[in-house]
């Protein structure tokens, strides 16, 4: 979770301009007023981001109470959880957090007891603290302690249950002894069973490259379904029209943000989970200022960068699939080289152009496809950099429920065999043969995923990446296995007239 940040990026200091107070003492106004040092143009320099775990009550609680004294000395808040802080510090989705983390101005990342110690030196009556830190034997200890408390905070009897202080009722404890159910069966599901149902229907009356498509889409327009639902309750206000788009103009999942509010109408994270009294628009401005430079910087990539480069890959997969694919000497290969440029051309290219689009029209949306080749683990390839909407469908459905009840290597080994039956019915059925490989490849990635993470050695650097590219790529003729080449691939080139 916690790997080794393999490209550090330096975030330039930001000199905040000093400003006359020349604005009226009204409501909108008070919000600062009392304290001046709260007032980020008094701030006369950016010293970094205090990163802490937005899901924690208890982080939360200790963010908001520490914000003020924390944001005199240029430091700001911000939830770990935060897309951009997220791809900076190579963290895994859905794993969990184990340690708080500094990052600095000049590019230092500091986490766990290191980043407590160099907190209390900036300021002076806890100076002492950091001094007795460096005492033999003190770090060891601050180290263990702080693990300890890293571990125990979710616990509901020491971290985020810290509000109900008074002793539940009779008819509390009986509720709260009925564990609910891990699965629970809703209507979402009803699209996804019919839509499936209707594909099998169809299997024996369409060429088996058409029953790939629908079955494919079935299971797609169904997973729509079931992410619609689980986010109803968050989306505000949905229209019509934007529901129709999130259905068939998104290839992604994340409804809670297409659905949501546009992320120029929204605050940062900072303000939405630190900061949730009312304030200036002077204050405002400035936070989402910096909060969106950073990340900018951080991504180091422009839109218009990334739709050159999405424009790039659909010609090159074009130019696979329409050209190179035909001077292969060898069927399978033909259909290899076929489907790479289709993969090139819809999920690295259109789909990207996609997600740009979204974005200029102030949704934060990703691409599903997220520069895969720099996947330093397996959990990062197949958590975050690869296909994110079929990812993020998992993890709330199956991970995330598993995880809680079971833990995470269950739900790990769970959601990738899940996703192995998927693929059994996209691949293995239309091509009637090859039954099980699919499973067995997914499987091994599930496998490989436990078994890095718990391997340090094989989790970072040059080792990690090299732990990756031989599981994800070595077994890959497992999944697009040669009978789905031959019966699949090919008559669909042909129909399409790449061959």
């Amino acid at each position: 979770m916690n790997s080794e940040v393999t490209g550090i990026t330096e975030i330039k200091e930001e000199r905040w301009q000093e400003h006359d107070h020349v604005c009226p003492a009204d409501a909108h106004d008070t919000a600062w007023r009392g304290d001046e040092t709260l007032d980020p143009r008094a701030n006369h320099s950016f010293h970094g981001w205090i990163l802490y775990d937005g899901a924690c009550c208890s982080c939360t609680a200790s963010a908001r109470r520490f914000d003020r004294i924390f944001r005199r000395r240029g430091f700001l808040f911000l939830p770990l959880q935060t897309t951009w802080v997220m791809q900076r510090l190579d963290l895994e989705p859905g794993a969990p957090l184990e340690e708080m983390r500094v990052l600095t101005n000049d590019g230092r990342d500091i986490g766990g007891a290191d980043a407590v110690i160099f907190l209390a030196r900036q300021i002076w009556w806890t100076r002492l603290f950091a001094a007795l830190a460096r005492l033999p034997g003190m770090h060891n200890l601050l180290h263990r302690s702080y693990r300890w408390i890293a571990v125990h905070r979710g616990y509901d009897d020491i971290a985020c249950d810290i509000k109900k202080r008074r002793l539940p009722s009779r008819r509390s404890t009986k509720t709260a002894a009925k564990r609910p159910p891990l699965f629970e069966f809703s209507p979402a599901w009803i699209p996804l069973i019919v839509l499936s149902l209707i594909a099998l229907l169809a299997r024996n009356h369409v060429a088996p490259w058409q029953f790939m498509w629908l079955m494919a889409a079935a299971i797609f327009f169904g997973c729509k379904g079931l992410t619609f639902w689980s986010a109803r309750r968050q989306i505000v206000h949905p229209r019509v029209g934007r529901a129709l788009a999130y259905l068939s103009l998104w290839p992604g999942m994340d409804s809670r943000k297409f659905l949501g509010r546009p992320t120029h109408q929204n605050l940062t994270a900072l303000s939405r989970q630190v900061s949730r009294r009312p304030r200036g628009g002077v204050r405002e401005t400035l936070e989402q200022e910096l909060v969106s430079r950073a990340s900018e910087e951080l991504s180091g990539k422009t839109p218009k960068k990334q739709a050159n480069i999405a424009i790039a890959e659909v010609f090159l997969g074009g130019v696979l699939l329409f050209g190179f694919a035909r001077l292969a000497p060898y069927p399978l290969l033909t259909g290899w080289i076929g489907m790479i440029g289709m993969i090139l051309v819809l999920h690295f290219g259109m789909f990207a152009l996609l997600a740009i689009a979204w974005r200029a029209d102030g949704l934060d949306v990703r691409p599903i496809m997220d520069a895969p080749l720099k996947s330093t683990t397996l959990g990062e390839f197949w958590g975050r950099r690869w296909n994110g909407a079929f990812n993020q469908v998992t993890f709330e459905i199956l991970f995330r429920p598993l995880a809680r009840t079971t833990g995470p290597t269950i739900g790990t080994i769970v959601a990738f065999l899940a996703s192995g039956l998927i693929h059994e019915l996209v691949i293995s059925l239309p091509a009637r043969a090859g039954y099980g490989l699919p499973a067995a490849y997914f499987l091994l990635q599930g496998c490989g995923v436990i078994i890095q993470h718990r391997v340090t050695r094989i989790r970072r650097g040059m080792a990690g990446r090299v732990f990756t590219v031989l599981v994800v790529a070595v077994p890959a003729f497992w999944l697009f296995h040669p009978p789905f080449v031959r019966h699949v691939i090919l008559p669909f080139m042909k129909a399409i007239g790449a061959l």
